[in-house]
C-alpha cells in the first residue's frame, strides 16, 4: 500500500510495517500546518489499520530528517493562535508517542526544532551518521513548543535538558548517543536498523508490547505540556520574538531587548 499526500509519503510493507516520509526536501521538511494536519491523518490510518505491526518516520532527501517549523508561520503568531499551535502540535505527537505500534523515527540529518521534538516523540531512535540536533528555539524568542520542554527532560536529565535549551546549541548523532537522545547510529541510511529493530519488536505479543508502550509513557505525567503551551503563546506576542523571526527571515543577527 503507498498513499500520497501533499507533504508526506505513507507506505506499507508486506512485513507489515508502515513508513511516513515527510516529503518536502526543498524546505529541509519544516513543519507547517499542512504537515502537521497530513501527519496526523497518517498516523490515524496506521493505528486503524490491523496489518500494520510498527512505524517508521522519516525525511526526504539527504540533508535533513525535519529542519523545524516554518519560520514564516511562526513570525504571524500572536499569544492566542501560539497557544493554539502548541496544543495542536502537542496533541499530534502525542499521538504517536501514545500509539499503540511501535514507532521508530529515522533521523537522517538536521532534527531542528519541532524536527527533534517529532524524533523524540517516537518510541525509539536511530540516528545516521550525518544527523544533527538542535532545539534553537530560544534563538528565536521563543521556546519549544510541541513537547520538547518535557520529552527532553524525561530521555536526558533536567541539568542537560536546561543546557540544550538555554543554549539552543546543536550536537552530533554521537553525542546525541552518549546523551541517551539515540538509541543507535546507522552505519548507512539506517532503513536496515529500523527494520531489524522493528522485526525484533513485533515477533513479540503485539498485546504485550502495545500495553508496555502504555506502562513506559505512564512512568511520567503530562502536567507540564499545558504550561509549556501557555508560555510558548505568550512569547509570540514579545517583541524579542518578533525581532528573533524577522531577523531568521531577513537573513541577519537578532537583537534582543527583553521585551
Amino acid at each position: 500500500m503507498t498513499d500520497t499526500y501533499q507533504t508526506l509519503l505513507l507506505s506499507t510493507s508486506d512485513s507489515g510495517i508502515a513508513q511516513i516520509t515527510i516529503n518536502r526536501p526543498n524546505k529541509l521538511n519544516a513543519l507547517n500546518k499542512t504537515v502537521l494536519d497530513e501527519l496526523s491523518d497518517a498516523v490515524d490510518s496506521v493505528a486503524n489499520d490491523d496489518q500494520i505491526k510498527g512505524l517508521i518516520i522519516t525525511g526526504a532527501g539527504e540533508k535533513a530528517f525535519v529542519a523545524g517549523a516554518d519560520i514564516k508561520e511562526l513570525s504571524e503568531l500572536d499569544k492566542e493562535s501560539g497557544e493554539k499551535l502548541s496544543k495542536r502540535g502537542q496533541e499530534i505527537f502525542s499521538q504517536i508517542e501514545n500509539l499503540s505500534k511501535p514507532v521508530v523515527a529515522i533521523v537522517n540529518g538536521y532534527a531542528m526544532g519541532g524536527g527533534a521534538e517529532l524524533a523524540m516523540a517516537c518510541h525509539l531512535r536511530i540516528a545516521t551518521k550525518n544527523a544533527v540536533f538542535g532545539l534553537p528555539e530560544v534563538s528565536l524568542g521563543v521556546i519549544p513548543g510541541y513537547g520538547g520542554t518535557q520529552r527532553l527532560t524525561k530521555l536526558i536529565g533536567k541539568a542537560r535538558a536546561f543546557e540544550f535549551i538555554l543554549t539552543g546549541g546543536q550536537i552530533k548523532a554521537d553525542q546525541a548517543q552518549e546523551l541517551g537522545l539515540v538509541n543507535k547510529i546507522a552505519e548507512g541510511d539506517g532503513q536496515d536498523e529500523a527494520e531489524k529493530l522493528l522485526a525484533a519488536i513485533t515477533k513479540n505479543g503485539p498485546i504485550a508490547v502495545s500495553k508496555a508502550i502504555t506502562a513506559i509513557n505512564a512512568a511520567a505525567g503530562n502536567k507540564g505540556y499545558e504550561t509549556e503551551a501557555s508560555l510558548f503563546g505568550e512569547l509570540c506576542e514579545t517583541e524579542d520574538f518578533k525581532e528573533g523571526t524577522g531577523a531568521f527571515l531577513e537573513k541577519r543577527k537578532a537583537n534582543f531587548k527583553g521585551k
